[in-house]
């Protein structure tokens, strides 16, 4: 199983806010900002939280992750890692992507869509691992964690399911310390 710890795209969001807003001040140093509607997602970006409740239930409950990863550089790119260092290939459903309500919100804003915040965006703390499927009660028992897809063999690639039912290739689009 592939699994994903809490939500995922806020601190993206966050990020936009607070630039937006500086922007406003350098241009109009007496205009206040109106954040107040956004305190989750600028929370996100300001108080970034490490999922160590993960680890703990991981321990309470005697489940070993196969692979694990937090999520600096976005949720595709790291799936893409655990994909090429296990030599498999994997099947993400778009539906199953944890976003709260108030990134999505926060990300129409923005004319943005918030799944390609979940996929693209870095700084979750968050989580993205893999566990044997002999674990899944375990795992669909803990609500703080979204089983978003699954393993396959590498040589069918990685995909996204989306909501519309169309099959896409995974492509990494999150930041690449490489280049």
């Amino acid at each position: 199983m592939l699994c994903v710890s809490g939500d995922l795209g806020a601190p993206y969001i966050g990020l936009l806010f607070l630039e937006r807003e500086k922007k406003i001040f350098l241009e109009s140093p007496g205009v206040q900002p109106d954040l107040e509607q956004e305190t989750y997602v600028i929370g996100r970006i300001l108080k970034p939280e490490a999922r160590k409740d993960i680890i703990e239930f991981f321990a309470e409950q005697e489940i070993l992750p196969t692979a694990m990863m937090d999520i600096s550089d976005g949720l595709s790119s790291e799936i893409l890692h655990i994909c090429k260092d296990s030599s498999l290939g994997c099947v993400l459903y778009e539906d199953k992507i944890p976003i709260a309500e108030e990134t999505r919100k926060a990300a129409f804003k923005f004319e943005i869509d918030p799944t390609a915040c979940a996929l693209s965006s870095g700084e979750e703390y968050e989580l993205v691992f893999t566990v044997s499927q002999k674990e899944y009660e375990k795992i669909a028992a803990n609500n703080q964690i979204s089983i978003v897809g699954y393993m396959t063999a590498q040589e069918e690639g990685a995909h996204i399911i989306t909501k519309g039912g169309s099959t896409h290739s995974i492509t990494a689009q999150g930041w690449n310390h490489l280049k």
